[in-house]
């Protein structure tokens, strides 16, 4: 066999179209006959729609339609997922609105300019309603309803059975956490070319989504057609995040459109459209509570998590009760776990999932409540964290909420992180800088996490054929925006058959040439559809070998691939050898093809891991925080390629800090965004980060061949509690025992005046009363389906 590559960090071969722009996004597409579509939002956050004029807009020059709910019929639907049946989402508002840029109607011109200035002259009179966009204001009594018939706020909600896991515990810590509402934010926004002239299909749609085949079979629900009459396409997409997951609104409005005018219609979102209408992720509020013995034990921990769902029930709705429920032990052995949550409607933006998809919330609430823990103990928390990690002897294991964990040593990556970090060292210069009342304050967080990746499992389909000139075609079912795709799985092909990496082509994202496929989330696609062309890649080389056998007159145990990528025969040196393109011809001579395609199937969800310490600088006088280093050590089970797993890492790890310190949606007191620009909601530039120190811990899984887990999400989770940790760490000298996300200048400025001024720190309150009322959760278990939802 050929010296293996994997493992090796082989530069990127998709790079070179996209740093040149010899590539195609959904808004560069030239369809003959292209017109486009520009929405009417609504400027209100919750308003009766009592008349639409779309006289003058129909009039004005260029424009082809102007359609409003009532023209066009189409029906409400669900995103990703249904959460509450009666709260599905119109394209196009119907009898009111429920947030600022809700989809009123919708333009349709001859040009994007056209489109734009005619949406000005559509007139839309409405009835104001009180907004509500406060999640634990709209479960309080009396709040403005946004579904009437409903007779609540509450989306949906789930609570554990009694008892109190707190009873007869030495010690309980309390604390009310928020994880704000942040936006997704890819490089480029949602868009979409919808074609109804194609004469092979009934509808060709070109999409930037991370899933175009169940994009398909959400619109072929949707619209009633054919599977086989629809052909979707994601050409390359410029970053997802989660929030590019299901059918859309807007999606729906322009299928509908047109189908309706039977022309190609385009849209392509704004950046401002991008900030209100593509859904945002995070949004919980959360009451935790953990029990320990004086020692430092964890004896039970009880949560209470109030989720915003925005406006609809959407996907984000459901992450509180499902993905945020299923990590709420993280690394620890907990015993007892009781875990309440509610989704509750807001007349914001709906929420959807970004990044981590409610496994960062649940880390970050849970790691800032075990360094609450320790300060209280007055222990320090890396030792606390090492007391209660769970026995990696003890994997595979089912936690109390009924996570299946495949395999875990958590001290692994937190003894290598605090090394790197040189935690003692950094211990010290805190004393001598808390002893000094340097106004400089020198901060150290920790954060020890579990999160979930392909949740669920499922299959994948992955595919290799081996065509007459001794090149290869590799196609699998997942869908690539930014991770790679192209070069992990030619580099598992190329490691198996000997085919140099540059003869090898990659095939995705189309509905005509891949048959099938899950697409992409939940850190999915290396585990699942790297595993699928892995395997595919193994049957050819099994039916090349048969083949080189014939050719060869020698046994087939005798035949080998040799170093060149030629098959001869093992202790005859000097014997012929065969070429690939020789056994494709001989396939083809015998009617056949050299190629193997399967759905490869993976019983259940992989549980990557990780440990991250931040250090920090927090000015006391001004509030604010100068991140100094970030060490960062995630276990995704084996490296394909140690390159990309480093590209995922720093990318989850400037998301992962961002909102630690900078981003957060915002809306005022009527619904209006007040972050609606990139001049007002705060992402971090270059120049505001620094050198990340990122490796890794390989423990491999036994749920794929590969021993592979996922790592797209590992840094986002772990990075955001431990520059949360790092800040209060920076301030506890003080008497600050916490402080929300994000961790702005004037929120720790806040903080640090609130406790000069007023002694202890108040960080606890009662928690809505709602989650009494909640069905209680049956079984214990959260199976997830292979799109990582439950």
């Amino acid at each position: 066999m050929p010296g293996s590559i994997l493992g090796t960090s082989v530069r990127r071969v998709e790079d070179h179209d996209l740093i040149t722009g010899a590539t195609t996004y959904v808004g560069n597409l030239r369809v003959t006959g292209l017109a486009h579509v520009a929405f009417v939002r609504s400027p209100l956050a919750h308003g009766v729609i009592t008349g639409i004029d779309t006289a003058g807009a129909k009039a004005a020059p260029g424009v082809l339609a102007v359609y409003t709910a009532a023209d066009l019929e189409l029906p409400s639907h669900h995103g990703l997922m249904v959460l509450n049946e009666a709260m599905p989402r119109p394209p196009l508002a119907t009898d009111r609105v429920r947030f600022v840029g809700e989809a009123v109607a919708m333009v349709v011109a001859e040009s994007k300019a056209a489109a734009v200035d005619a949406t000005e002259l559509v007139e839309v009179d409405y009835d104001p309603l009180p907004a509500v966009t406060d999640p634990e204001a709209a479960l309080a009594a009396g709040a403005e309803l946004q579904f009437p018939d409903s007779g609540s706020n509450v989306a949906a909600g789930l609570r554990s059975p009694e008892p109190d896991p707190l009873a007869g515990a030495d010690v309980v810590v309390r604390a009310r956490m928020v994880n704000q509402r942040v936006a997704a934010l890819p490089l480029e926004g949602n868009a979409i070319v919808a074609d109804p002239t194609d004469e092979a299909y009934e509808l060709v749609v070109h999409v930037s989504t991370q899933m175009p085949h169940g994009f398909r079979n959400q619109l072929c629900g949707v619209f009633g057609l054919e599977s086989d009459d629809v052909r979707v396409i994601a050409p390359h997409v410029g970053g997802g995040f989660g929030a590019k997951a299901g059918m859309l609104a807007e999606h729906t409005a322009v299928i509908g459109a047109a189908r309706a005018l039977g022309r190609p219609l385009s849209w392509v979102e704004t950046r401002t459209e991008n900030l209100v209408s593509m859904p945002h992720g995070r949004g919980q509020v959360a009451y935790y509570e953990l029990a320990l013995t004086r020692e430092g034990k964890m004896t039970g921990l009880r949560a209470r998590v109030v989720g915003d769902s925005g406006a609809y029930a959407g996907f984000g709705g459901a992450l509180p009760l499902h993905m945020t429920y299923l990590m709420a032990p993280g690394v620890y052995d907990i015993p007892d776990v009781r875990y309440d949550a509610a989704s509750a409607l807001t007349n914001t933006t709906p929420m959807g999932a970004f990044r981590g998809a409610g496994r960062p919330e649940a880390a970050a609430h849970l790691e800032r409540l075990v360094d609450i823990a320790a300060l209280e103990l007055d222990m320090d928390p890396a030792q606390l964290r090492r007391k209660n990690f769970l026995d990696p002897s003890s994997f595979p294991l089912t936690t109390p909420v009924g996570a299946a964990y495949d395999v875990g040593d958590y001290d692994l990556p937190l003894r290598e992180a605090l090394r790197v970090a040189g935690y003692d060292e950094l211990r010290e210069e805190q004393a001598r800088r808390r002893k000094d009342d340097d106004p400089v304050q020198l901060g150290i967080g920790i954060c020890a996490y579990v999160e979930v990746t392909a949740g669920g499992g499922g299959s994948e389909y992955g595919s290799v054929t081996v065509n007459g000139d001794g090149t290869a075609t590799v196609s699998a079912g997942t869908s690539a925006h930014g991770q790679g795709h192209a070069t992990s799985f030619a580099m598992l092909v190329s490691d198996r058959l000997g085919i140099p990496m540059d003869k090898i082509t990659y095939l995705q994202s189309d509905t005509k040439t891949v048959p099938r496929g899950g697409g992409t989330g939940g850190s999915r696609s290396l585990q699942m559809g790297g595993t699928a062309v892995a395997e595919a890649a193994e049957d050819v080389l099994e039916q090349a070998r048969k083949r080189a056998a014939t050719i060869l007159e020698a046994a087939e145990a005798d035949v080998t691939l040799n170093d060149s990528g030629e098959f001869g025969v093992a202790g005859v040196p000097t014997s012929a050898t065969v070429t690939w393109s020789q056994l494709a011809e001989h396939a083809s001579a015998a009617g056949e093809t050299l190629a193997a395609a399967l759905d490869s199937k993976q019983a259940g969800a992989t549980f990557p891991f990780g440990a991250h310490v931040s250090v920090v600088e927090v000015d006391t006088e001004t509030g604010r925080v100068t991140p100094l280093r970030h060490i960062a050590v995630d276990d995704c089970g084996r490296i394909v390629n140690p390159l990309l797993v480093e590209g995922q890492q720093h990318g989850g790890l400037a998301q992962g800090i961002a909102q630690a310190l900078f981003e957060e949606v915002l809306f005022d007191e009527e619904g209006q965004p007040t972050t609606a620009s990139l001049a007002d909601y705060r992402i971090p530039t270059a120049a505001d980060l620094f050198p990340f120190e990122a490796s890794n811990t390989e423990t491999p899984t036994h749920m794929n061949s590969l021993g592979a887990k996922g790592i797209g999400e590992s840094a986002t989770i772990g990075s955001t509690p431990a520059v949360q940790n790092a800040v209060v760490d920076a301030l506890s000298g003080l008497g600050v025992r916490h402080v929300d996300l994000p961790c702005s200048p004037q929120r720790v400025w806040r903080a640090i005046e609130a406790v000069r001024s007023g002694g202890r720190q108040e960080i606890w309150s009662e928690p809505p009363n709602v989650f009494d009322d909640l069905p209680v959760r049956g079984g214990g278990s959260a199976d997830a389906d292979e799109t990582g939802a439950i």
